[in-house]
């Protein structure tokens, strides 16, 4: 991880890694990426539909974040699914011990 600093001096650690954060998240975001290319979305237009930046919705795609269900239920909107039809089936990919935990 490498440290950058704001105009307040506050250091940031910020995130090397380019992995997945699971095959959850990575299956999830294959499922978006499906859906917005059989609509001919463009990621830009997607985030725009769902209130999101654009940047978030391509790191979605790439699992790359892990989504509150709020963000879920916005996307499933913008693509005109029900939130389900992108988290069916999803409870059979196994989720990292670590992941698993509840607070």
């Amino acid at each position: 991880m490498s440290e950058t600093s704001d105009p307040g001096g506050a250091n940031h650690s910020i995130r090397a890694s380019k992995a997945p954060v699971s095959a959850l998240a990575q299956e999830f975001g294959r499922r978006v990426r499906q859906r917005r290319l059989e609509l001919n979305l463009s990621q830009e237009k997607l985030a725009e539909l769902a209130s999101l930046h654009w940047t978030f919705v391509g790191q979605v795609e790439r699992g790359r974040r892990n989504l509150t269900l709020h963000n879920i239920v916005k996307i499933a909107k913008a693509l005109g699914v029900d939130s389900g039809v992108l988290m069916q089936g999803l409870q059979d990919i196994d989720i990292p011990s670590d992941q698993n935990r509840s607070p």
